[in-house]
This record gives C-alpha cells, sequence and structure tokens, in this order.
C-alpha cells in the first residue's frame, strides 16, 4: 500500500494486542509506534507529536494524557481502547478526554476502525490546515507590523524633510512680516507654502494643493521646494527671470509635473508684492478658496480670479491680475482644508464665515488657529495651510496684532 504520513502511537500493556494493532495500521501505511505505558510515551512528546493515540488507559491517565497534548498546542485525538463492553466505562473515557473508543481486540472489526481512522484524520488534516494558515497568518502580520513600523519610520524621517523645506516663521522682508502654518491630515502633507524676496521691493508668496494625500503628494512638495530654489538662483545668475512673473512660474511647475509622469496635479496661488509700486501681481493655478486681501479701516474681500489646475495640461496659460495696495493691507492665503473645519454647510457660508474672520480682525496664523480651534483639532479631514501677509509699512507696527 501507498505510504502515508501520518504518525500513530499505541500505548497498551498488552504487547499481543499492541502488536497485532502496530502490523495492521503499518500494513495501511501508517508510521507507528509502540510503548507499554503513558511513561514511556512522554519522550515522544518532546519534538515528534504523533497524529492520533490509541491508548489502553485509565480515565485518570487518558486526562493526564490530554492535558499534556493541550500543553503541547496541538490537536493530537485519543482513541481509547477497552475489552471492557460497559458503557460507564466508555462514558469514562469519554469524558477524560478521548475522541473516540474501540474494543479490543481492535482490529477484529475492521471495518469499524477504518471508519474511525477516517473520521480522526479528517479531523487531523483539518487542523493541519488550520494550524499552517494560522502560521501564516501571524507571519504575515509579523511582516505587516514591520512594514508598519518602517512605514512609520520612513513618514517620520519625511516629516523632517517637509519641515526643513518651510520658510522660517514670522519673517519680515522688504517691509512685510510673514508668517505660515501646516497642518496636515496624514503624517506628510500635500499642502507646501514659501515665501522669500526675488528682490529689494519684491516678495513672492505662493500657496499649493497637491492632489491626493500622503507620501506621494508630499513628494511633489519637495519637486517644488527644488524648482524654486533653481529659479531663484537663475535669477541671481541672469540665466532666467520666469520667477519675477507668476504666470511663467506657473508654467514652470506645469512642465516638471508633466515631465516626472507622476500623474499628479496641483492647485496653486502666486502672488508678487512689489512695495515700490504698492501692488499685487498674481496668478491663479485652479486654487480655491481665494485669499483674502484687507485694507486697513477699509474693504475686506477674496481676490478675483480663475485659472487652470497646474500639471494636467500641455500648453496652458494663465491670467496675470493686479490690485493695487495703496493701504495697509493684510493677506491672507488658505488651502481648502481651512473650509472642512468650518461647522456651516454650505460653500457660501464657509467662505463667509472664513472672511467675517479675517475683516474682524483674526489677521495672524495665532488668532485664526485659535478662531477656528485648530490645535484642539486631532483628525483632520484635509491638510491645512496659511499663509499671512502684513504691511508693516506706512506707520504700521512691524509686528502684527493677534
Amino acid at each position: 500500500m501507498t505510504s502515508r504520513t501520518e504518525r500513530i502511537l499505541i500505548i497498551d500493556a498488552d504487547e499481543k494486542a499492541r502488536m497485532d494493532l502496530a502490523r495492521y495500521l503499518e500494513a495501511r501505511g501508517f508510521y507507528v509506534t509502540g510503548y507499554p505505558d503513558l511513561a514511556g510515551a512522554k519522550a515522544l512528546f518532546d519534538d515528534n507529536i504523533p497524529d492520533v493515540i490509541f491508548a489502553d488507559l485509565s480515565p485518570e491517565a487518558i486526562r493526564d494524557l490530554a492535558n499534556r497534548l493541550e500543553e503541547a498546542e496541538t490537536f493530537t485525538p485519543i482513541v481509547a481502547c477497552s475489552s471492557s463492553e460497559s458503557s460507564a466505562d466508555v462514558v469514562s473515557a469519554l469524558r477524560a478526554g478521548a475522541a473516540d473508543f474501540v474494543l479490543k481486540p481492535c482490529n477484529d472489526d475492521k471495518g469499524a476502525l477504518d471508519d474511525v481512522l477516517g473520521k480522526l484524520f479528517d479531523r487531523v488534516r483539518v487542523n493541519r490546515l488550520n494550524q499552517l494558515y494560522r502560521q501564516e497568518l501571524e507571519e504575515a502580520n509579523r511582516d505587516l507590523r514591520d512594514g508598519i513600523a518602517e512605514l512609520r519610520a520612513d513618514q517620520r524621517a519625511g516629516r523632517k524633510v517637509q519641515l526643513r523645506m518651510l520658510p522660517e516663521h514670522e519673517q519680515v522682508m522688504s517691509g512685510l512680516h510673514v508668517d505660515h502654518m501646516i497642518k496636515p491630515s496624514l503624517y506628510l502633507s500635500g499642502d507646501f507654502l514659501d515665501y522669500f524676496r526675488i528682490s529689494d521691493d519684491k516678495v513672492l508668496v505662493y500657496i499649493a494643493d497637491v492632489s491626493g494625500h500622503g507620501a506621494s503628494s508630499a513628494f511633489v512638495t519637495v519637486l517644488l521646494k527644488n524648482l524654486t530654489n533653481r529659479l531663484q538662483r537663475n535669477l541671481r545668475r541672469g540665466s532666467s527671470e520666469d520667477i519675477l512673473y507668476p504666470d511663467r512660474f506657473l508654467e514652470r511647475i506645469n512642465s516638471e509635473l508633466l515631465d516626472t509622469g507622476l500623474g499628479k496635479h496641483v492647485t496653486v496661488f502666486v502672488g508678487i508684492i512689489c512695495l515700490s509700486e504698492r501692488k499685487l501681481n498674481y496668478a491663479v493655478g485652479a486654487h480655491f478658496p481665494m485669499p483674502i486681501l484687507s485694507f486697513e479701516g477699509g474693504e475686506t474681500a477674496f481676490l478675483e480670479g480663475s485659472g487652470l489646475p497646474v500639471g494636467l495640461f500641455e500648453t496652458p496659460e494663465w491670467e496675470v491680475y493686479e490690485v493695487p495696495l495703496n493701504k495697509p493691507f493684510h493677506l491672507t492665503l488658505f488651502s481648502d482644508g481651512i473650509l472642512e473645519v468650518i461647522r456651516e454647510k454650505g460653500l457660501d457660508e464657509k467662505e463667509r464665515t472664513l472672511l467675517e474672520l479675517v475683516s474682524g480682525g483674526r489677521h495672524t496664523i495665532a488668532s485664526l488657529s485659535e478662531a477656528l480651534n485648530l490645535d484642539q483639532i486631532t483628525e483632520l479631514p484635509d491638510d491645512i495651510a496659511i499663509v499671512s501677509v502684513t504691511d508693516t509699512i506706512n506707520g504700521s507696527d512691524n509686528t502684527p496684532s493677534k
């Protein structure tokens, strides 16, 4: 008969009965080991636990054997063997932990013995599969935990890189006080912002929101920072003046994104403030909400303008808008995540609330954060970025009030 892989242990003090059963089982292709008592068989449990045990033992000894198998965390059924036909003895053996009961001599009724073996090994095979699945699941969970730990470490490193790319807080440039805040919905942010002096009397400020969230969107923010650094170097070298023009600045971002093939696009607002001419030139790459411009003692309103998103079209064009800055002003830029934390339902209501906050004197990062309770929100539905620009010329304080 074809050899099988199942191992059977026989524990029986009756040597003839043990040998007869062993010969029959070996003829059926099983690996068989026999011992006259439980003490002799215990060594087998250290590293080679059998698949089925036939045992002519007292109920107490069967209970001891079943407990030992349970401690070994294995499913090995015990078949109680006895020449007694007493129903009380059968019940005692089953209550002690036996999975089945056969009368001795066991191999006299070969059909019944084969039926018992068939049922037991069906259970053994199911148990083996369950153990295999459990082991595979534990390994998968272990790999998943290791992967998550590595991902978290990567995210922490990426977050440090993003923070180092951001401009310094509380900067005063050419008479402008500029500050910012970024709060990511995930560990990494798809929002980005920057501001810097491009000449003695001009300051560029932009805010960008990359499509999507997480690491892939955060990679694009690295591209944006690298590009703005290169454009500034090109201006100093005299090789390119793209950074002096908002529309050409968006064109450069557009071409860089298309070249990467990442499938990402960006909404951008870029503005250039010229203090000598007291004007703001800007271009809009589908950014929303529009920045809010307020004048001291005057009107507070969203800037006008529209334009295509950046990174989707081969040859887009953007209009450049111009606004005079004849009075001391506050300019506040937001990413669209700010609207998610405003409780009003409709978009018009959310914009109206945001405008009321700014017109009511909430011009600084600290005051806006306090008004919107941003520090108390632990899970944001979207990234939030804010840039505040305050004019400190014409008698205004160098540091804006909160």
